[in-house]
Protein backbone atom coordinates (compact mmCIF):
# COMPACT_ATOMS: atom_id res chain seq x y z
CA UNK A 1 0.00 0.00 0.00
CA UNK A 2 1.75 3.56 -0.81
CA UNK A 3 2.31 5.77 1.95
CA UNK A 4 0.41 9.04 3.28
CA UNK A 5 3.10 10.93 0.93
CA UNK A 6 2.08 9.10 -2.25
CA UNK A 7 -1.59 8.85 -1.26
CA UNK A 8 -1.61 12.87 -0.85
CA UNK A 9 0.34 13.32 -3.99
CA UNK A 10 -2.09 11.01 -6.19
CA UNK A 11 -5.33 12.74 -4.32
CA UNK A 12 -4.11 16.25 -5.23
CA UNK A 13 -2.96 14.85 -9.14
CA UNK A 14 -6.37 13.46 -9.31
CA UNK A 15 -7.92 16.16 -7.85
CA UNK A 16 -5.76 19.07 -10.71
CA UNK A 17 -6.60 16.89 -13.68
CA UNK A 18 -10.87 17.15 -12.67
CA UNK A 19 -10.04 20.99 -12.31
CA UNK A 20 -10.41 21.35 -8.22
CA UNK A 21 -9.14 25.02 -7.67
CA UNK A 22 -6.71 26.26 -4.75
CA UNK A 23 -8.22 28.58 -2.06
CA UNK A 24 -7.01 31.97 -2.75
CA UNK A 25 -6.84 34.05 0.25
CA UNK A 26 -9.49 36.33 -1.08
CA UNK A 27 -11.98 33.53 -1.06
CA UNK A 28 -11.47 32.86 3.13
CA UNK A 29 -14.19 33.57 4.93
CA UNK A 30 -14.67 34.60 9.01
CA UNK A 31 -14.22 30.54 9.98
CA UNK A 32 -17.16 29.53 11.96
CA UNK A 33 -16.53 27.05 14.54
CA UNK A 34 -16.22 23.49 13.54
CA UNK A 35 -16.33 20.25 15.36
CA UNK A 36 -14.70 16.89 14.11
CA UNK A 37 -16.95 13.81 15.11
CA UNK A 38 -14.80 10.60 14.50
CA UNK A 39 -16.05 6.70 15.57
CA UNK A 40 -13.49 3.76 15.78
CA UNK A 41 -13.49 0.47 16.06
CA UNK A 42 -10.07 -1.78 16.09
CA UNK A 43 -8.95 -0.03 13.75
CA UNK A 44 -5.34 2.36 15.63
CA UNK A 45 -3.40 2.04 12.29
CA UNK A 46 -6.29 4.43 10.15
CA UNK A 47 -7.05 6.07 13.24
CA UNK A 48 -3.46 7.56 13.60
CA UNK A 49 -3.65 8.51 10.02
CA UNK A 50 -7.11 10.93 11.04
CA UNK A 51 -6.33 12.07 13.91
CA UNK A 52 -3.00 13.24 12.44
CA UNK A 53 -4.58 14.72 9.12
CA UNK A 54 -7.18 16.40 11.43
CA UNK A 55 -5.17 18.40 13.84
CA UNK A 56 -2.91 19.51 11.39
CA UNK A 57 -5.39 22.22 10.98
CA UNK A 58 -5.38 25.18 12.90
CA UNK A 59 -7.88 26.16 16.17
CA UNK A 60 -9.32 28.61 13.91
CA UNK A 61 -10.63 25.51 11.56
CA UNK A 62 -11.08 22.90 13.75
CA UNK A 63 -12.16 23.56 17.73
CA UNK A 64 -11.49 19.89 18.84
CA UNK A 65 -12.40 16.64 17.41
CA UNK A 66 -14.37 13.99 19.20
CA UNK A 67 -13.57 10.24 19.33
CA UNK A 68 -16.09 7.57 20.21
CA UNK A 69 -14.24 4.35 21.20
CA UNK A 70 -16.59 1.71 20.77
CA UNK A 71 -14.53 -0.21 23.45
CA UNK A 72 -11.84 -0.82 20.76
CA UNK A 73 -9.95 -4.07 22.29
CA UNK A 74 -6.31 -3.20 19.71
CA UNK A 75 -5.04 -0.23 22.47
CA UNK A 76 -6.79 2.51 20.91
CA UNK A 77 -7.46 3.23 24.45
CA UNK A 78 -4.16 3.67 25.89
CA UNK A 79 -3.15 5.22 22.57
CA UNK A 80 -5.63 7.90 23.11
CA UNK A 81 -4.70 8.31 26.25
CA UNK A 82 -1.40 9.76 25.74
CA UNK A 83 -2.02 11.94 23.30
CA UNK A 84 -1.55 15.42 24.37
CA UNK A 85 -3.39 17.60 22.11
CA UNK A 86 -6.19 19.35 24.29
CA UNK A 87 -8.61 19.29 21.37
CA UNK A 88 -8.93 15.76 21.63
CA UNK A 89 -12.04 14.73 23.34
CA UNK A 90 -12.60 11.26 23.71
CA UNK A 91 -15.45 8.79 24.69
CA UNK A 92 -14.43 4.88 25.50
CA UNK A 93 -18.28 3.18 25.37
CA UNK A 94 -18.70 0.03 27.52
CA UNK A 95 -19.68 -2.09 24.69
CA UNK A 96 -19.76 -1.48 20.91
CA UNK A 97 -22.32 0.70 19.95
CA UNK A 98 -22.01 0.14 16.11
CA UNK A 99 -21.07 3.18 14.03
CA UNK A 100 -25.37 4.21 14.19
CA UNK A 101 -24.85 4.61 18.09
CA UNK A 102 -21.19 5.94 17.86
CA UNK A 103 -21.85 9.02 15.75
CA UNK A 104 -25.23 9.70 17.91
CA UNK A 105 -23.26 10.03 20.92
CA UNK A 106 -20.64 11.70 19.50
CA UNK A 107 -22.95 14.23 17.69
CA UNK A 108 -24.81 14.84 20.92
CA UNK A 109 -21.74 15.15 23.07
CA UNK A 110 -20.19 17.15 20.61
CA UNK A 111 -23.07 19.49 21.05
CA UNK A 112 -23.73 19.93 24.75
CA UNK A 113 -19.70 20.18 25.09
CA UNK A 114 -18.54 23.08 22.22
CA UNK A 115 -22.30 24.07 20.49
CA UNK A 116 -20.50 24.80 17.35
CA UNK A 117 -22.19 26.28 14.46
CA UNK A 118 -20.97 23.27 11.91
CA UNK A 119 -19.55 19.70 12.85
CA UNK A 120 -18.14 17.34 10.42
CA UNK A 121 -18.46 13.73 10.35
CA UNK A 122 -16.06 11.00 9.40
CA UNK A 123 -15.41 6.94 9.70
CA UNK A 124 -12.09 6.11 11.18
CA UNK A 125 -10.41 5.11 8.12
CA UNK A 126 -11.52 8.44 6.02
CA UNK A 127 -10.08 11.61 6.54
CA UNK A 128 -9.89 14.81 4.64
CA UNK A 129 -7.76 15.77 2.22
CA UNK A 130 -5.15 18.19 2.59
CA UNK A 131 -6.49 21.66 3.00
CA UNK A 132 -10.74 20.57 2.89
CA UNK A 133 -11.34 22.32 5.94
CA UNK A 134 -9.63 25.36 4.98
CA UNK A 135 -11.86 25.07 1.78
CA UNK A 136 -14.97 24.66 3.35
CA UNK A 137 -14.75 28.11 5.20
CA UNK A 138 -14.27 29.56 2.20
CA UNK A 139 -17.07 28.09 1.01
CA UNK A 140 -20.25 29.97 0.21
CA UNK A 141 -22.61 27.91 2.56
CA UNK A 142 -25.48 30.19 2.03
CA UNK A 143 -28.73 28.23 2.06
CA UNK A 144 -27.25 24.84 3.48
CA UNK A 145 -28.33 23.17 6.02
CA UNK A 146 -25.86 20.03 5.56
CA UNK A 147 -22.35 20.52 3.03
CA UNK A 148 -21.39 16.43 1.72
CA UNK A 149 -17.59 16.36 0.56
CA UNK A 150 -16.53 14.64 -2.46
CA UNK A 151 -15.08 11.67 -1.21
CA UNK A 152 -12.02 9.74 -3.18
CA UNK A 153 -10.09 6.02 -2.33
CA UNK A 154 -6.55 7.58 -2.10
CA UNK A 155 -5.70 6.84 -5.95
CA UNK A 156 -7.84 9.63 -6.86
CA UNK A 157 -10.73 7.30 -7.76
CA UNK A 158 -14.48 8.15 -7.03
CA UNK A 159 -16.12 6.32 -3.87
CA UNK A 160 -18.62 4.95 -4.83
CA UNK A 161 -19.99 4.15 -1.41
CA UNK A 162 -20.06 7.85 -0.23
CA UNK A 163 -21.46 9.17 -3.92
CA UNK A 164 -24.41 11.30 -2.54
CA UNK A 165 -27.94 10.87 -4.64
CA UNK A 166 -31.32 12.55 -4.82
CA UNK A 167 -34.20 10.75 -3.54
CA UNK A 168 -35.82 9.40 -6.83
CA UNK A 169 -39.33 8.93 -5.80
CA UNK A 170 -39.26 13.42 -5.36
CA UNK A 171 -38.19 13.81 -8.50
CA UNK A 172 -39.35 12.88 -11.92
CA UNK A 173 -35.83 13.21 -14.03
CA UNK A 174 -34.45 10.85 -11.10
CA UNK A 175 -37.28 8.30 -10.83
CA UNK A 176 -37.25 7.91 -14.46
CA UNK A 177 -33.22 7.58 -14.66
CA UNK A 178 -33.59 5.00 -11.75
CA UNK A 179 -36.38 2.71 -14.03
CA UNK A 180 -33.41 2.92 -16.60
CA UNK A 181 -30.21 3.08 -15.28
CA UNK A 182 -30.53 1.90 -11.81
CA UNK A 183 -28.04 3.29 -9.28
CA UNK A 184 -26.60 5.51 -11.66
CA UNK A 185 -30.31 7.02 -12.18
CA UNK A 186 -30.38 8.90 -8.69
CA UNK A 187 -26.64 9.31 -7.50
CA UNK A 188 -25.34 11.67 -8.99
CA UNK A 189 -22.81 11.97 -11.74
CA UNK A 190 -18.73 11.46 -12.48
CA UNK A 191 -19.43 15.24 -14.04
CA UNK A 192 -20.65 16.70 -10.59
CA UNK A 193 -16.92 16.39 -9.11
CA UNK A 194 -15.81 18.62 -11.82
CA UNK A 195 -18.98 20.98 -11.18
CA UNK A 196 -19.53 23.70 -9.04
CA UNK A 197 -21.91 21.34 -6.82
CA UNK A 198 -25.48 20.87 -6.44
CA UNK A 199 -27.85 19.80 -4.37
CA UNK A 200 -28.79 16.41 -2.90
CA UNK A 201 -31.60 14.86 -0.74
CA UNK A 202 -28.85 12.14 0.60
CA UNK A 203 -25.34 11.52 1.72
CA UNK A 204 -22.73 9.59 3.61
CA UNK A 205 -21.32 10.12 7.06
CA UNK A 206 -18.14 10.20 5.22
CA UNK A 207 -17.28 14.05 4.94
CA UNK A 208 -20.66 15.69 6.05
CA UNK A 209 -20.41 18.97 7.55
CA UNK A 210 -23.37 19.19 9.36
CA UNK A 211 -25.07 22.67 10.81
CA UNK A 212 -26.29 23.18 14.21
CA UNK A 213 -30.29 24.43 12.01
CA UNK A 214 -29.71 20.92 10.74
CA UNK A 215 -29.65 19.09 13.88
CA UNK A 216 -32.26 21.32 15.40
CA UNK A 217 -34.62 19.46 12.13
CA UNK A 218 -33.73 16.28 12.28
CA UNK A 219 -32.14 15.16 15.31
CA UNK A 220 -29.44 12.95 15.72
CA UNK A 221 -28.89 9.68 14.13
CA UNK A 222 -30.63 6.82 15.54
CA UNK A 223 -28.25 4.74 17.57
CA UNK A 224 -30.60 1.87 17.37
CA UNK A 225 -29.58 1.02 13.99
CA UNK A 226 -26.73 -0.12 15.11
CA UNK A 227 -24.84 -0.52 11.26
CA UNK A 228 -25.69 0.47 7.55
CA UNK A 229 -27.94 3.31 6.72
CA UNK A 230 -28.19 5.64 9.35
CA UNK A 231 -26.38 8.31 7.58
CA UNK A 232 -28.61 7.96 4.60
CA UNK A 233 -31.85 7.87 7.10
CA UNK A 234 -30.40 11.23 8.94
CA UNK A 235 -29.82 13.01 5.75
CA UNK A 236 -33.33 12.07 4.06
CA UNK A 237 -35.10 13.01 7.37
CA UNK A 238 -33.10 16.32 7.46
CA UNK A 239 -34.00 16.84 3.51
CA UNK A 240 -37.47 16.23 4.17
CA UNK A 241 -38.03 18.22 6.96
CA UNK A 242 -37.31 21.28 4.89
CA UNK A 243 -33.57 21.00 5.27
CA UNK A 244 -30.83 21.78 1.92
CA UNK A 245 -27.95 19.43 1.38
CA UNK A 246 -24.96 20.94 -0.87
CA UNK A 247 -22.45 18.61 -2.62
CA UNK A 248 -19.58 20.36 -2.85
CA UNK A 249 -16.96 18.95 -4.98
CA UNK A 250 -14.21 21.48 -3.93
CA UNK A 251 -14.06 19.95 -0.43
CA UNK A 252 -12.50 16.27 -0.94
CA UNK A 253 -11.81 13.31 1.45
CA UNK A 254 -10.68 10.24 0.83
CA UNK A 255 -12.06 6.83 2.56
CA UNK A 256 -9.24 4.55 2.96
CA UNK A 257 -11.40 1.29 2.63
CA UNK A 258 -11.42 -1.99 1.30
CA UNK A 259 -13.76 -3.27 -1.13
CA UNK A 260 -15.77 -5.93 -0.95
CA UNK A 261 -14.79 -9.24 -3.09
CA UNK A 262 -17.55 -11.97 -3.53
CA UNK A 263 -20.93 -9.96 -3.09
CA UNK A 264 -20.91 -11.52 0.81
CA UNK A 265 -21.91 -10.18 3.45
CA UNK A 266 -19.28 -11.01 6.58
CA UNK A 267 -19.83 -11.31 9.38
CA UNK A 268 -23.17 -12.97 8.42
CA UNK A 269 -25.27 -11.36 10.75
CA UNK A 270 -24.42 -8.02 9.05
CA UNK A 271 -27.56 -9.51 6.76
CA UNK A 272 -29.90 -8.27 9.27
CA UNK A 273 -28.88 -4.93 9.61
CA UNK A 274 -28.48 -4.40 5.86
CA UNK A 275 -31.82 -4.94 4.95
CA UNK A 276 -33.86 -4.36 8.13
CA UNK A 277 -32.51 -0.67 7.67
CA UNK A 278 -33.17 -0.58 3.91
CA UNK A 279 -36.50 -1.00 4.47
CA UNK A 280 -36.43 1.78 7.76
CA UNK A 281 -34.86 4.05 4.60
CA UNK A 282 -37.27 2.84 1.82
CA UNK A 283 -40.43 3.42 3.35
CA UNK A 284 -39.11 7.21 4.04
CA UNK A 285 -37.67 7.43 0.61
CA UNK A 286 -41.33 6.33 -1.15
CA UNK A 287 -44.23 7.18 0.66
CA UNK A 288 -47.17 5.30 -0.28
CA UNK A 289 -44.74 3.60 -3.11
CA UNK A 290 -43.08 1.91 -0.91
CA UNK A 291 -45.30 -0.88 -1.27
CA UNK A 292 -44.64 -1.41 -4.84
CA UNK A 293 -41.08 -0.97 -4.73
CA UNK A 294 -40.80 -3.35 -2.19
CA UNK A 295 -42.02 -6.13 -4.47
CA UNK A 296 -39.41 -5.20 -7.19
CA UNK A 297 -36.40 -5.29 -4.55
CA UNK A 298 -37.43 -8.39 -2.61
CA UNK A 299 -36.62 -10.53 -5.18
CA UNK A 300 -33.44 -9.14 -5.77
CA UNK A 301 -32.47 -9.78 -2.10
CA UNK A 302 -33.11 -13.22 -2.31
CA UNK A 303 -31.29 -14.01 -5.00
CA UNK A 304 -28.41 -12.70 -3.10
CA UNK A 305 -28.36 -16.76 -1.70
CA UNK A 306 -26.05 -17.38 -4.71
CA UNK A 307 -23.28 -15.72 -3.41
CA UNK A 308 -23.67 -17.74 0.37
CA UNK A 309 -23.35 -21.50 -0.65
CA UNK A 310 -23.62 -23.58 2.68
CA UNK A 311 -25.35 -20.76 4.73
CA UNK A 312 -28.49 -20.00 2.99
CA UNK A 313 -30.87 -21.20 5.74
CA UNK A 314 -29.01 -18.92 7.97
CA UNK A 315 -29.17 -15.95 5.62
CA UNK A 316 -33.05 -16.79 4.98
CA UNK A 317 -33.79 -16.77 9.20
CA UNK A 318 -31.36 -13.15 9.09
CA UNK A 319 -33.33 -11.79 5.84
CA UNK A 320 -37.11 -13.23 7.18
CA UNK A 321 -36.44 -11.31 10.66
CA UNK A 322 -34.93 -7.95 8.69
CA UNK A 323 -37.85 -8.33 6.84
CA UNK A 324 -40.92 -8.26 9.71
CA UNK A 325 -38.63 -5.94 11.88
CA UNK A 326 -38.28 -3.39 9.02
CA UNK A 327 -42.16 -3.59 8.04
CA UNK A 328 -42.74 -3.01 11.85
CA UNK A 329 -40.62 -0.32 12.39
CA UNK A 330 -38.91 -2.32 15.21
CA UNK A 331 -35.36 -0.50 15.20
CA UNK A 332 -34.27 -2.09 18.59
CA UNK A 333 -32.99 -5.27 18.46
CA UNK A 334 -30.33 -6.57 21.03
CA UNK A 335 -27.06 -7.25 18.76
CA UNK A 336 -26.64 -10.27 20.98
CA UNK A 337 -30.23 -11.14 19.61
CA UNK A 338 -28.61 -10.83 15.93
CA UNK A 339 -25.57 -12.89 16.84
CA UNK A 340 -27.56 -15.71 18.13
CA UNK A 341 -29.82 -15.32 14.75
CA UNK A 342 -26.50 -15.27 12.82
CA UNK A 343 -25.28 -18.89 15.12
CA UNK A 344 -22.29 -16.53 16.21
CA UNK A 345 -21.00 -16.04 19.79
CA UNK A 346 -21.89 -13.42 22.02
CA UNK A 347 -19.58 -10.50 22.57
CA UNK A 348 -16.41 -12.23 24.78
CA UNK A 349 -17.90 -15.78 24.42
CA UNK A 350 -14.83 -16.21 21.82
CA UNK A 351 -12.14 -14.10 19.65
CA UNK A 352 -14.79 -14.39 16.46
CA UNK A 353 -17.67 -12.83 18.47
CA UNK A 354 -17.04 -9.34 17.72
CA UNK A 355 -16.62 -7.60 14.04
CA UNK A 356 -13.34 -6.24 13.48
CA UNK A 357 -12.29 -3.14 11.12
CA UNK A 358 -14.51 -2.29 9.28
CA UNK A 359 -17.36 -4.75 10.18
CA UNK A 360 -18.53 -2.61 13.34
CA UNK A 361 -19.12 0.23 10.50
CA UNK A 362 -20.46 -1.71 7.58
CA UNK A 363 -18.18 -1.16 5.08
CA UNK A 364 -17.99 -3.59 2.79
CA UNK A 365 -21.55 -4.12 2.14
CA UNK A 366 -22.82 -5.26 -1.03
CA UNK A 367 -24.93 -2.79 -2.80
CA UNK A 368 -28.73 -3.64 -3.43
Amino acid sequence: MPGPDSQNRSLQAGRQARGARPVSEEQIREPQSLVAVVVTYNRLDKLRAVLARLLESPQAELQAVVVIDNASTDGTGAWLAAQPDPRLVVMTSAENLGGAGGFETGMRLASERFDPDWMVVMDDDARPAPGALAAFHAADKTGCDAVAAAVYFPDGRICEMNRPSRNPFWHGGAFLGTLLRGRGGFHIAPDDYRGEGRWVDVASFVGLFVSRAAIGLAGYPDGRLFVYGEDGIFTLALSKAGGRIRFAPAIAFEHDCSTLQGGQFRPLWKVYYYHRNLLFLYRMAAGRLFWPALLMVLPKWLLKLCHHPGERITFLRLLGRAVADGLRGRAHRPHGEVLALAGAALPGDSPGGEPSGSESRGDSAPSG
